[in-house]
C-alpha cells in the first residue's frame, strides 16, 4: 500500500515542471524572432545608398568627356597666320625683329622657334661651332629661343610661335618647309620674305 501513493506522486510532479518551462520558452521565442525582420525590411539605408552611387559618376562623365574633345582639336590644327612682307636679304631681319616684338609683348623664350630657309641664322651658327650636342641640348630645354636651319625641322619639337624666314634656298627647300613649320606651331606661325613666293608655297602645301 505505502507504494501505490508514492507513484503517483512522481508522476505528478514530473509532469508539472516539464510542461511548465516547455510552454514559456515557445512562447517568448517565436514572439521577437519576427520583430527585428519586419524592422529590418522598412529600413531607409538601402534606397538612400543607391541613387547616391549612380549619380557622381554620370555627372563626371559628361563634364570631363566634352571639355579634351572640344580644346584638343581646335589648337593643335588652326595656328593663325601673318605674312610679313621683306626681300630674301632682308627676311632674317624681319623675324629678328617679329620675335623682338613677341618678347616685348611678354611672350616667354622657350615658346619661338625661328628657322631659315637660306643661310642659318648667325645665332645657329655660332651655337653649332661648339658641337650639335651642345646644340640641341638647348632646343632640348626650352627655355629660349631656339635657332634652326628648316632642312632639320623634323627633327624639332612644337612649339606655341614658329618663325619663318624665307631669306633664299631652292623653292623645293620653302614647299617643305612651311608646310612642316604650320605642324609644328600650336598657336602662331609669322613667315617673313616675298609675299608672292609665301602663298604660291602655302598654296601649294595646302
Amino acid at each position: 500500500m505505502p507504494l501505490t501513493p508514492e507513484e503517483p506522486q512522481i508522476h505528478e510532479s514530473a509532469q508539472g515542471p516539464r510542461a511548465t518551462p516547455a510552454a514559456g520558452r515557445t512562447a517568448p521565442t517565436p514572439r521577437p524572432v519576427p520583430g527585428p525582420r519586419s524592422a529590418a525590411s522598412p529600413r531607409p539605408g538601402h534606397p538612400g545608398a543607391g541613387p547616391a552611387r549612380p549619380a557622381p559618376p554620370a555627372q563626371r562623365a559628361h563634364t570631363s568627356a566634352g571639355k579634351p574633345q572640344a580644346t584638343r582639336p581646335e589648337t593643335r590644327s588652326v595656328p593663325q597666320i601673318q605674312l610679313i612682307p621683306a626681300p630674301a636679304d632682308g627676311a632674317v631681319d624681319a623675324a629678328d625683329e617679329a620675335i623682338d616684338l613677341l618678347l616685348d609683348s611678354g611672350r616667354a623664350p622657350g615658346d619661338v622657334l625661328m628657322l631659315t630657309t637660306g643661310e642659318q641664322h648667325p645665332w645657329a651658327a655660332h651655337e653649332l661651332s661648339f658641337g650639335e650636342d651642345a646644340y640641341w641640348a638647348q632646343h632640348d630645354a626650352g627655355d629660349d629661343v631656339f635657332y634652326l636651319d628648316a632642312a632639320a625641322v623634323d627633327r624639332a619639337s612644337a612649339r606655341p610661335v614658329v618663325v619663318v624666314a624665307v631669306n633664299g634656298g631652292a623653292d623645293g627647300a620653302a614647299a617643305r618647309a612651311l608646310p612642316a613649320a604650320m605642324e609644328k606651331a600650336t598657336t602662331l606661325l609669322i613667315v617673313c620674305g616675298d609675299p608672292k613666293r609665301i602663298n604660291a608655297v602655302l598654296g601649294a602645301g595646302v
